[in-house]
């Protein structure tokens, strides 16, 4: 915000501003002068009155005060609010955009679970946080670019088409083989169930609105494993070949290559490594894994790997997310189907559409598990969040196509309404909000400020009316910039904002 930018200049200090909860303590506040006070060995208050007699000399400042013991507020004046507007009326679907110093080029690879079935709403998480992250990054000016990574060989894709094959001969499955009506339908086509099941997955994938632009595969990535060997750090114990990883800020050492007595052959470890390289030497300047919590260890993994063989670690990231619980009147759900124990990524978003299904599974922290009510996910009314905020969106599409041809301004009146100043201020957070959830990948501040702006753009529309009053066009400008928020705020969520509902 320039306004921080200009009292940092005053204060000698970096300067936050903060919104006050009571609007008679003003348009912004900030504590700098607390914060100074002691560097600079003199009383905050006294810090605080300077700073608000030269706030005074701002244009966009109307009133400063100090309160308390050095909190210095202030009242802005009605061109900082028309001058805000403008700044969003004219930049458009582009507000907020582009805050990155340094745009990279940056690899997102998620999902990436084997396509032995369906995705399910666990594998489905990982994919909305992931995407919204690269629709963050990409917002904020990087080159951005979506992985998709499978084993297509091993133990378990063995047992997905051993199961296959055993519904073809007639027979049950193997016990620890794969089960459901998804395995009966891949073994009534010929062939090998695998390409189907991914077509199956990159379907389901692009209806959730995630399009990979690359897909990698194990099998052919592992067959590198001897070029990259040699420059690892390892050495040999119980016949079995090991990275010495611990050495390179790893937990423990990791096993790249089994013993004679377990196969001999590479562990998925060992396939990370190839892949690894592969992703730096594509020339990405970042590499960003999401992972599951159960892949804790592999964090540390990967920054190992990176410095056995001199790439910078810095430039791998590993997001972890926690589990999903879907639940029905405060007990678990189970909707699947196809199978009990899992719900599948198609059902859920049957029963509670795209939007929502989006919406819930990225609107808490990675970091904590959810509980998502397939009921209220489902709800068509304002209690669901995702309607009460894309209901917002198509009140003010509503409201602009009644005004027809009417002009617009950014233009205020002499005497703002407390509601409009609310409005346009929340709309003012939004470059801020955008650009630090993408340098801190968390989408879910994306949901938590929608909410705020609908709230904020329903309290002014239930005290004011905006066609035919005295300040349509103004008015008109303060909608059309809030519908413009509101709709680029879900879409960094995958959210579709709607003209109807």
């Amino acid at each position: 915000m320039r306004l921080e930018a200009r009292l940092s200049e005053l204060a000698g200090a970096p300067v936050e501003l903060e919104r006050p909860n009571d609007p008679e303590h003003g348009d912004y506040a900030t504590n700098v002068a607390m914060q100074l006070a002691p560097v600079r060995k003199r009383s905050p208050r006294e810090l605080g009155e300077e700073l608000a007699a030269a706030a005074l000399g701002l244009e966009e400042v109307e009133r400063a005060e100090v309160a308390g013991p050095g909190f210095v507020n202030l009242w802005l004046a009605p061109s900082w609010f028309g001058e805000a507007l403008a700044e969003m009326l004219e930049a458009g679907e582009a507000y907020g955009g582009g805050s990155a110093e340094r745009p990279e080029k940056v690899q997102v690879e998620m999902v990436s679970a084997n396509p032995t079935g369906p995705i399910t709403v666990a594998s489905a998480r990982n994919g909305a946080i992931g995407d919204s992250v690269a629709r963050l990054l990409h917002f904020a000016g990087h080159d951005v670019e979506r992985e998709y990574y499978y084993n297509d060989s091993g133990a378990q894709m063995a047992k997905f088409r051993e199961s296959v094959e055993a519904i073809r001969r007639g027979e049950e499955p193997p016990e620890d083989g794969y089960r459901g009506e998804y395995v009966a339908e891949l073994a009534a086509e010929d062939g090998d169930p695998v390409p189907k099941m991914l077509e199956r997955i990159e379907s389901t994938l692009e209806r959730f609105r995630i399009h990979f632009d690359s897909w990698a595969l194990q099998s052919e990535l592992q067959l590198r494993l001897p070029e990259y060997l040699p420059k690892l750090d390892t050495y040999e114990k119980d016949g079995a070949i090991w990275a010495r990883s611990s050495a390179y800020g790893d937990e423990e050492d990791r096993v790249l290559i089994r013993s004679p007595e377990q196969g001999g052959t590479p562990t998925y470890r060992a396939a990370d490594v190839v892949y690894l390289v592969d992703k730096l030497e594509r020339g990405f300047n970042r590499a960003i894994y999401v992972l599951g919590a159960d892949h804790h260890g592999t964090r540390n993994w990967y920054a190992a790997v990176a410095r056995m063989l001199g790439y910078d670690p810095e430039r791998v990231e590993v997001l972890l997310y926690q589990l999903v619980h879907l639940t029905r009147g405060g007990q678990q759900a189970k909707m699947s189907k196809r199978r009990g124990d899992v719900v599948f990524l198609e059902e859920f978003m049957d029963e509670v559409g795209v939007d929502a299904a989006r919406w819930f599974l990225v609107n808490r922290g990675p970091d904590q598990t959810i509980d998502i009510d397939v009921d209220l996910a489902a709800d068509r009314s304002e209690k669901n969040p995702v309607y009460y905020v894309q209901y917002a969106h198509a009140r003010i599409a509503g409201i602009r196509r009644n005004a027809g041809d009417a002009s617009t301004s950014s233009t205020p009146p002499p005497e703002l309404a407390q509601e409009e100043r609310d409005l346009i201020k929340r709309l003012a957070d939004f470059p801020g909000i955008a650009s630090e959830a993408a340098e801190r990948r968390s989408p879910q501040a994306m949901p938590t400020y929608a909410i705020r702006v609908a709230d904020e753009f329903h309290r002014f529309y239930h005290h004011h009316r905006v066609l035919e009053s005295d300040e349509q066009a103004f008015r008109l400008g303060l909608v059309t910039a809030t519908q413009a928020v509101i709709a680029r705020a879900l879409g960094l969520i995958g959210v579709d904002a709607p003209e109807r509902m």
